[in-house]
């Protein structure tokens, strides 16, 4: 564990947790959330680890939050999912990932299938629609 805390202590700065989900730290953030923290913690603009490793196109750290529950489903203060944000990045990885945990492209203020088209993203299109 780096010194940010380690999750037999229960000593963690929540901002470490957040950079850990942004570095892509997956094994760490793991750990961390195994032991007790919270899958859906949120920072303040209510995005939570799952939308932050997903924004940064780290697939793996979305696949393990994923398989520890996390809601892809929630949505920021802004109304973004993990999705939508996996799209904007163009996170192939992540978003197959969460597409295939039941990600709906058209959830949200700014859904994934909305930004994909204003953004041009031929290829998040297709993956978006593409058979599941």
């Amino acid at each position: 564990m780096s010194s940010g805390g380690s999750p037999s202590t229960g000593t963690v700065p929540a901002g470490h947790l957040f950079d850990l989900a942004r570095q892509g730290s997956t094994e760490e953030l793991a750990a961390f959330v195994d032991a007790g923290v919270p899958v859906d913690l949120t920072n303040t603009a209510g995005d939570t680890l799952l939308l932050l490793a997903a924004y940064y196109s780290h697939g793996d750290t979305v696949a393990a939050l994923l398989e520890r529950g996390a809601d892809h489903a929630r949505q920021n203060d802004k109304g973004q999912t993990a999705l939508a944000a996996a799209v904007f990045k163009q996170a192939t990885d992540a978003v197959r990932h969460l597409l295939a945990a039941g990600a709906d492209p058209d959830l949200g203020e700014m859904t994934a299938r909305m930004t994909a088209q204003f953004f041009g993203l031929t290829a998040m299109t297709e993956l978006l629609d593409a058979p599941r």
